[in-house]
């Protein structure tokens, strides 16, 4: 929602959306506005234990069936395998989205790889739409006075305007935008550990096309699983900055990760959104 500086300061229930690319700081933020009075959604966190939460508790059973001992104990029902997803470890969640590639390094057959793709943007849009139902249920039941949605990465790329519609309805959607050097820490901290990511399904059948042609690899299930991560990665990055700068503009505001890092208290942080409205109506 687009809101005046007065607006924003007197909202007595503020309900606010973070986007941005994973690693600019969107968890460290919830997460310190959490101890005082904001009730933090993860839509990650809500995948992992909602809408994903039976394809990779499956997945991990298929797993472990492959070790004789524990087949058998699964199979008498002497033991049984739940998720310890929080909002601080998401694991599983990437995990079961996987990397394309050889399955004997890791890899994801391309159909099954497309599928967990396609449940991810799935599971991604009804955790966003959940969103007012969560806003209303954190003052009511939970008493939180204020409210915070920590977005996926990947929101930008579901390519349904509904869910923006929707959360620029209920929330005020503040963009973190990476900084030149916050870019460049990013892309090489992907380097270091590759993870699995999420792709828009044209922008993935060109990025493998290109692969696999500049690597002499005519089939997917040759590709190195982290190789492909690590060369798709910055393309997948820059791809994703022009869609978030287009949602900053026609539904909320934007701030940089140079900017986010000087936050330290609630007013801080209170503040910084302020300043980003005076600067969008300037």
């Amino acid at each position: 929602m687009k809101l005046d500086v007065d607006e924003f300061i007197s909202w007595k229930h503020k309900s606010i959306t973070l986007l941005g690319m994973s690693g600019v700081g969107k968890t460290f933020l919830s997460t310190l506005l959490r101890k005082n009075d904001w009730f933090h959604y993860s839509g990650d966190y809500r995948i992992g234990t909602r809408y994903l939460n039976e394809a990779i508790l499956d997945n991990i059973k298929l797993q472990a069936m492959q070790v004789p001992f524990l087949r058998d104990l699964l199979r008498s029902d002497s033991i049984y395998i739940e998720n310890n997803i929080t909002v601080d470890h998401l694991k599983p969640v990437s995990t079961y989205l996987g990397k394309l590639g050889n399955v004997e390094k890791g890899g994801l057959p391309l159909k099954e790889y497309k599928k967990r793709q396609a449940q991810h943007r799935q599971a991604e849009i009804a955790a966003m739409l959940d969103v007012p139902d969560f806003i209303g249920k954190a003052q009511s039941i939970y008493g939180f006075n204020h409210f915070i949605n920590d977005a996926g990465g990947s929101v930008c790329e579901l390519e349904d305007d509904s869910v923006m519609k929707l959360l620029a309805e209920h929330t005020l959607i503040l963009y973190i935008k990476a900084s030149k050097a916050d870019e460049e820490m990013l892309i090489e901290r992907a380097k270091t550990a590759p993870k699995p990511m999420y792709y828009r399904p044209d922008f993935l059948d060109k990025l493998l096309a290109e692969y696999m042609q500049e690597n002499n690899q005519p089939y997917a299930s040759m590709i190195d699983p982290d190789s492909f991560v690590l060369w798709s990665f910055p393309k997948l990055f820059y791809s994703r900055i022009p869609r978030y700068d287009a949602i900053a503009k026609k539904y909320g505001y934007s701030v940089s990760t140079e900017e986010l890092f000087q936050v330290k208290t609630e007013t801080d942080f209170v503040e910084l959104v302020a300043e980003a409205i005076r600067r969008n109506k300037d």
